[in-house]
């Protein structure tokens, strides 16, 4: 029996990710005090590389999105700067056997509407995370979830459907954050009146646990409906609350004065979408913005030798990786997969296009997660052996399409890089730049040949990067934009992830990597740096080891 109890929380709130895609050693900042901070507050604009893609914390997986929903919405648990577990709304959990866990929840928590914090809450977001009709892209997080048991109004139980290692990693991750129960439910009698259904919430959560025909067919009804109301007005506990956005060009949160715990000292936060990494720089020297977001490895001399700015430089938990659609020719054929793989020099790379920032990536987990192996090999770049592979494969005359993000200037150098490569064994490589929730759309749907992706982890457990990057049940937006499909792989990781021992764990996951380098479903480029910076009118402003912002105790200098 595993038992974990903590009564106070001191240091609460970071960043998680899914996510998928990207996603701290935090430099100190200096000449602040407590007598300042108390009497500081202030409104911070960040400029952000890409506008968010959802405000629903079952919806996409996107960094920008999960940045501004991180400071809306709380899990139940979450992690302490050196990624443990600790709590959050949760104030105590047990495990009570294999597949039982037990949580007494946080009392006098109130939802931005009014609402309380309890129980029901808790039933009705695993409820709708695993609902059809929500059609989430994180539900295969908490899908192993068989039933939420409320003891009463603070104490719930969870049982599993078999032993799942990872369930409090995947409850601090952004699927596990709580959205409002009123809004919940006004959310779902939204979609069933612009449905012109003629079931009632009551009916309709009666059909959604009996299932069925009837139910399926009131999914297929309101499904394009789910979600409306809490992408307008989203509703969380968090110490921010949603204000307003423009799409396109920000989102503002202001500050929560009724949190729980210690409210922030910003009176509110502007995240404004700047996409060019040149631009959001002259936002940092003009004071237009006070912090930035994802600079490039490119500018960091400049950041560094300009007074007044500070750069955070910390490893990312993630893998910058280039992904084939397997389910298509000529990518259904592992050759050609491999004979590409062998036609980029990760090395050249990391070191031409990222500045040697990062490291290189072998396999899809980073050093921080269990699983990671130095003696990993991977497919080493040999051009002979390139062209070997795609004689053998019979592939003449390929031409290839490669999308890439139109604001991420260095995934598009990596890419003319591999298309200069390929070029040179006669492969014909179209480098195509697509704006961010297009390109997500795309390729999540399986209109691309290539891509070039990262994946932050953010639960701090392996499962949630390999298993959502290769297993056959995340196809498309769930994480597998590679289409990939091994049932043996599949097997050993639907067992890695029901296995309690870490050090049989570790090995499985080793395994599993060999599988993927072989099979080469990635091109794995790097292990990344986050690199964010701000100016010295900012203090206290952190991250933690999966790039998620901590306000809890940041102020702006007054003019």
């Amino acid at each position: 029996m595993k038992r974990f109890s903590f009564i106070s929380l001191t240091v609460f709130f970071l960043f998680i990710l899914t996510a998928c895609t990207d996603d701290s050693n935090v430099d100190e900042e200096t000449g602040s005090s407590d007598t300042g901070a108390e009497e500081q507050g202030g409104d911070m604009t960040i400029a952000i590389p890409s506008d968010i893609v959802s405000l629903d914390p079952h919806g996409s997986n996107d960094d920008p999105s999960e940045q501004i929903r991180d400071t809306i919405y709380e899990p139940l648990v979450t992690h302490d700067e050196d990624l443990n577990i600790v709590p959050a709304l949760a104030e105590e959990y047990e495990q009570i056997d294999d597949t039982t866990w037990s949580f007494k929840l946080r009392e006098g928590v109130k939802f931005h509407d009014g609402s309380d914090f309890n129980a029901d809450a808790v039933k009705a977001n695993i409820e709708r995370i695993q609902d059809p009709a929500r059609a989430s892209a994180r539900s295969s997080l908490l899908d192993m979830v068989s039933e939420v048991n409320i003891i009463d109004d603070y104490n719930i139980e969870l049982v599993t459907e078999y032993p799942y290692a990872p369930l409090l990693n995947n409850l601090s991750h952004g699927a596990g954050k709580m959205i409002s129960k009123e809004l919940i439910d006004a959310d779902y009698e939204n979609a069933l009146e612009q449905a012109d259904s003629d079931l009632s919430l009551e009916e309709y959560y009666e059909l959604r646990t009996a299932g069925g025909d009837d139910y399926d067919a009131a999914v297929e009804d309101i499904s394009q409906f789910v979600g409306e109301m809490v992408e307008t007005g989203p509703v969380g506990t968090n110490y921010f609350k949603f204000e307003s956005r423009s799409p396109g060009e920000e989102t503002a949160v202001s500050r929560n004065e009724d949190y729980w715990n210690t409210p922030a000292l910003l009176e509110s936060i502007t995240f404004k979408v700047v996409t060019e990494p040149g631009t959001r720089i002259a936002e940092l020297e003009s004071g237009s913005s006070d912090a930035i977001l994802s600079t490039l490895t490119s500018n960091t001399d400049r950041i560094e030798e300009t007074d007044g700015m500070t750069l955070m430089r910390s490893d990312a938990v993630n893998v910058d990786y280039i992904g084939f659609n397997t389910s298509k020719e000529p990518f259904d054929d592992p050759k050609i997969r491999q004979a590409i793989s062998h036609a980029f020099d990760s090395e050249a790379v990391l070191d031409g296009v990222y500045n040697g920032s990062g490291i290189p990536a072998n396999g899809p987990l980073a050093p921080a997660l269990l699983g990671y192996s130095e003696e990993l090999q991977g497919l080493e770049y040999d051009m002979e052996r390139a062209e070997q592979l795609l004689a053998e494969a019979g592939a003449e005359d390929l031409m290839i399409n490669l999308m890439v993000n139109d604001d991420n200037p260095e995934r598009l150098d990596a890419a003319l890089w591999l298309q200069e490569s390929l070029n040179e064994i006669g492969v014909t490589l179209n480098v195509e730049q697509v704006e961010w929730g297009a390109y997500l759309d795309a390729t999540g749907n399986a209109e691309h040949d290539m891509f070039i992706l990262g994946w932050g982890n953010t639960t701090g457990d392996p499962d949630e990067t390999i298993t959502s990057l290769y297993h056959t049940d995340n196809h498309g937006n769930n994480g597998n934009r590679s289409f990939y499909s091994n049932s043996e792989l599949d097997s050993l990781l639907d067992d890695a992830r029901r296995e309690t021992h870490e050090d049989t764990r570790e090995t499985m996951y080793i395994d599993a990597q060999e599988i993927i380098i072989e099979e080469a479903p990635s091109i794995f480029i790097r292990h990344g740096e986050y690199l964010n910076a701000y100016n010295d009118n900012v203090h206290e402003f952190k991250a933690n080891g999966f790039n998620m912002l901590d306000f809890s105790e940041t102020y702006i200098d007054s003019e």
